[in-house]
């Protein structure tokens, strides 16, 4: 055959490279949902597999939580350090890049204590035992209040029921006042802290707080007022042991937060020893609820008096944070977050340890995704968190020292910490949170019940409400992320009380024969826990769902019309909501739009990138860069804590305060304050409407 023309030749390898080219690009940029792509499976294999990897993990679970609770490891001792290699060489393991971060806060812990019961004329009645009935070894440190100051007090004692400013009120009208005596309190819904500052500011010299029917368990806890993290370095990190910038004790910012008189937690049969000694008017029958005490028991004063002595030692402390890490292959500047404290007052088999162990599970099983050839789109980040019983120090400190990155990069922060004290379903979220935890809950089998879901169960104990808690309290790790720095957050639990709370008999033993004997309340947490984060960094267009934002705004602007007289305004927040109600409606359309998109759209794939940072950003306009009035750590106008711990309110903190305050004062000057606060609120809600729209105001 005749040689074929030249031109010909080049023709046919052009075509061959065109060809070559096309293969290349299919393979690398194709969208596909099968095995064959260069990332691995697709996001629905990953779920799909990731609730697989249950089989056995209720065992793996029980594994875990028995290494993690094998000694007391309170945050700051040498036994915490243990659990610091545990983690990490289990984060390692799974083929996360794990490290550990170190800070150095002003941590409490107790040097001595004394108590005794004395006569009228001071001799020595008895001497009271301050040591915990359910731990006979001593094996976890001795109860004690964390940062409270040390004092010591000889008074007669009065009984104050909860300590509340009603029962203050109850005392006041039998003509008893607490002032230069030492009261007694029953443990009760309120934060502790708070218990101890109204008894300083009703003039007592210090506070005994025990709670009923503690089965020989004493509770122990933080005492820390009005703010989170290490209270010498409010705003920035305590990343140096020593030299490094911090506060004096004296300053006020850090005075204002540590109580002004000793007090301490003591066992029930401690407390109705002394109870049973006092005088002075009957105690209301209500007051004597679940209390062993006979019908003609006393409130007090006397006439025996109480000898009580304190002293603390304060320190800077190490304390150390881990973390592992799973970079995004197409937005690794976009971080999911997952974290749980690891801290423990004593051995910790429910707080934390129940969710550190099913926080190893979810680091398991996207372990195993990572070998299946899964990479997620965005980068989840797993937190192993320290000091959070001190006043959720580990993590405040990392976001004050990430603030900058976390504001601008963070999606979600999805918290859990007690992982299972008990039966039943309990979740609190940022409200644009609310249909994607509806949706992985129908995903998830009810632990309890053969062919119903966890949403099905949580529905119907709900009474067919779909009951999420909102986040206006400052409990836990979620803290430092929403009321700080904006970012949405979800924290959830099953159980909704523990009686070994802080105590001793939060052990293993109780875990194992009564908390969660087979451990399938602990999977179906790591099954929520790891779908949420695979929904969140792994979907196209972030499921974030703004209408609920708005529903529940309404809801709000609504109970709080019913608060407020006629003198004050509502127009601005109602304009604002419905405002905010119009830009979600355009946001919805534009987001089902960009659903559509294929990924090897480069355009689309840029424009989506620009839509999921308006719905991630939006959060961060609830925040107020000074905070709220005289509390500047808290930043977020709808939810962070309300001043007054009795406050109703668990929304709009400032318009609470205000509220609060304004019964210390009369005319204009209260109506104004609290108006402004309104005022605050309704220009948030508007920035986060032009956020929404990526609009500039």
């Amino acid at each position: 055959m005749p040689p074929k023309p030249q031109h010909f030749h080049r023709a046919a390898l052009f075509i061959l490279l065109l060809f070559f080219l096309f293969l290349l690009f299919f393979y690398f940029f194709h969208p596909s949902s099968s095995s064959d792509r260069p990332d691995g499976i697709s996001p629905t294999v990953a779920q799909r597999l990731f609730l697989a990897l249950s089989s056995g993990a209720n065992a793996t679970i029980a594994f875990h939580l028995r290494a993690l609770t094998l000694h007391p490891h309170l945050a700051g001792t040498p036994a915490a350090s243990v659990l610091v290699s545990y983690v990490l060489s289990h984060f390692r393991s799974a083929g996360l890049r794990a490290f550990a971060v170190d800070y150095y806060p002003l941590l409490s812990y107790p040097a001595s204590a004394s108590l005794s019961l004395l006569r009228s004329d001071g001799s020595l009645l008895k001497s009271l035992s301050l040591t915990e009935p359910a731990d006979p070894f001593a094996a976890a440190v001795p109860p004690y209040h964390a940062y409270s100051p040390s004092g010591a007090a000889v008074a007669p004692a009065v009984y104050v029921n909860f300590g509340r400013e009603e029962d203050y009120v109850v005392l006041h009208r039998m003509g008893i006042e607490v002032k230069g005596c030492i009261a007694i309190a029953r443990r009760g819904g309120e934060y502790r802290g708070a218990v101890v500052a109204r008894a300083a500011a009703k003039g007592a010299k210090a506070l005994l707080i025990f709670k009923v029917a503690d089965l020989g368990g004493v509770e122990r806890g933080t005492v820390l007022l009005d703010g989170v993290g290490d209270p010498l370095t409010p705003g920035w990190a305590a990343t140096s042991d020593e030299g490094g910038e911090r506060l004096g004790t004296e300053e006020t910012d850090v005075k204002r937060r540590f109580p002004k008189i000793p007090s301490m937690p003591v066992a029930e049969v401690v407390a109705l020893e002394i109870l049973r000694t006092l005088g002075g008017p009957t105690m209301p029958l209500e007051w004597k609820d679940e209390l062993r005490l006979a019908a003609e028991s006393g409130v007090g004063p006397g006439p025996t008096l109480v000898n009580f002595t304190y002293q603390e030692d304060r320190k800077l402390a190490k304390i150390q944070n881990i973390f592992g890490v799973i970079w995004g292959r197409e937005e690794p500047d976009r971080y999911v977050i997952l974290g749980n404290h690891r801290d423990a007052w004593t051995f910790g088999a429910v707080d934390p340890n129940s969710g550190t162990a099913t926080l190893l599970d979810v680091a398991r099983r996207y372990g195993s995704l990572l070998q299946s050839g899964w990479r997620p789109r965005r980068t989840i980040i797993l937190c192993s968190w320290d000091a959070e019983e001190f006043g959720m120090i580990g993590s405040t400190e990392w976001v004050e020292q990430n603030l900058g990155l976390l504001t601008s990069k963070a999606v979600v922060y999805l918290n859990v910490d007690c992982a299972v004290q008990g039966d039943g379903f309990f979740a609190g979220a940022s409200p644009q949170l609310d249909d994607l935890l509806v949706q992985v809950m129908k995903q998830i089998q009810d632990p309890d019940i053969k062919g119903t879901t966890v949403y099905d169960t949580w529905v119907a104990k709900n009474g067919g409400v779909n009951k999420i808690e909102r986040l206006g309290r400052a409990d836990s790790d979620f803290s430092a992320f929403l009321h700080i720095a904006g970012v949405p957050s979800i924290d959830m639990f099953y159980g909704d009380v523990f009686t070994g709370y802080h105590t001793a008999l939060d052990n293993y033993k109780w875990m194992s024969e009564h908390g969660d004997p087979s451990f399938h309340h602990h999977v179906a947490i790591a099954e929520i826990w790891g779908l949420l984060g695979l929904r969140l960094a792994d979907d196209p267009v972030l499921p974030f769902d703004y209408l609920s934002y708005a529903t529940q705004l309404h809801e709000h602007a609504t109970a709080l019309n019913i608060l407020l007289d006629e003198e004050l305004s509502l127009q601005p927040l109602n304009t604002s909501i419905d405002e905010l109600t119009a830009a979600i409606r355009e946001v919805l359309e534009e987001g089902q739009k960009l659903q559509e998109l294929e990924d090897n759209e480069y355009s689309g794939s840029l424009r989506r990138r620009a839509f999921n940072d308006r719905l991630m950003l939006a959060e961060r306009g609830f925040l107020e860069a000074e905070g709220l009035q005289g509390r500047p750590w808290f930043k977020h106008l709808l939810y962070s804590p309300p001043e007054d711990s009795e406050s109703k309110f668990s929304f709009f903190p400032g318009i609470a305060d205000a509220i609060s305050q304004a019964a210390n004062s009369t005319g204009k000057e209260a109506h104004f304050s609290i108006q402004r606060e309104i005022w605050r609120v309704a220009r948030a809600i508007q920035r986060v409407a032009a956020a929404l729209r990526g609009e500039l105001i």
